[in-house]
């Protein structure tokens, strides 16, 4: 199935016989207590205006578990809270789910790689996002019925830091975010810069057109073949700042066709361990 849906499909799924699921995931990672403004509130934005029938999901409550050093910042949520949440706003193993966020579609992809990696069948990001929906929104929260989801996590997919740091010497290792982070030229979060030693720098954001759209799977799929992806089961996987952004890029791959796995605890947890390597510099070693 594909991995993203376009908004003219899901207006017409909505008007079907059996709706999807949908799930509204507005996050975005904040500064703010560095810079004074005030925090990004996903549900005051999902109260001011939704897709009909959506269900309001809190990444950092429901798609995470609890901030620290040897997790990271964004680490697995602990399944009873996740599975909870699932069932709550409707979603159960035999009815498809879609999920969106603000339209930068990080936030989303993480709730569709959660639930791709606990067992669900069918789950769409909307590509692009809120922003590309033209359908009517609306304010009330809906009463779904609830659902039966039980998620039983995969036995592949998931990388601890170990892992991620044999496949960036044996496979390909993508670090997801921004270049000059990947350098180690700025750190505005973590402890330190740089990256995993092998780790190839492939920032999310060039996966997605200037409309915040995914790029056509065959353009998606060149421009991993030419940072080393062959296809291979279990020879690519991704990591980010606290595996958010690098949901992204595993849901860029799965629309090029390739299977990815995801280092959740990303550099946040890699990082604040001080006996792992860090390289620098736009070389990978």
């Amino acid at each position: 199935m594909n991995a993203i849906i376009t908004a003219s499909e899901l207006a017409s799924e909505l008007a079907g016989e059996r709706p999807p699921v949908v799930l509204d995931v507005r996050w975005q990672l904040s500064l703010a207590k560095a810079s004074g403004a005030p925090e990004f509130d996903g549900r005051a934005a999902y109260a001011a205006g939704h897709v009909p029938g959506a269900v309001f999901i809190d990444l950092d409550r429901e798609l995470a578990g609890a901030a620290g050093p040897e997790a990271g910042r964004h680490p697995l949520p602990d399944l009873a809270v996740f599975g909870a949440a699932m069932r709550a706003a409707g979603v159960s193993a035999d009815r498809d789910v879609v999920v969106y966020d603000g339209g930068q579609g990080w936030a989303a992809a993480r709730a569709w790689w959660l639930l791709r990696w606990t067992g669900h069948p069918s789950v769409r990001v909307l590509d692009g996002g809120l922003p590309a929906w033209e359908g009517p929104r609306e304010t009330v929260s809906p009463s779904p019925r609830p659902g039966t989801f039980d998620p039983a996590p995969g036995a592949t997919g998931l990388l601890d830091a170990a892992a991620a740091a044999e496949l960036a010497r044996s496979g390909l290792l993508l670090d997801a975010r921004a270049a000059e982070r990947y350098r180690g030229d700025v750190e505005p979060i973590d402890r330190v810069g740089g990256h995993i030693p092998g780790a190839v720098s492939a920032p999310t954001t060039e996966n997605v057109a200037d409309d915040g759209r995914f790029r056509p799977a065959a353009e998606l799929a060149e421009r991993f073949k030419s940072l080393g992806a062959t296809g291979d089961p279990g020879q690519v996987g991704v990591y980010c700042g606290s595996g958010v952004s690098g949901a992204h890029e595993v849901l860029a791959l799965a629309v090029a066709g390739i299977d990815a796995q995801l280092y959740v605890g990303s550099w946040s947890q890699w990082s604040a361990d001080a006996s792992r390597p860090v390289a620098t510099g736009p070389d990978p070693q």
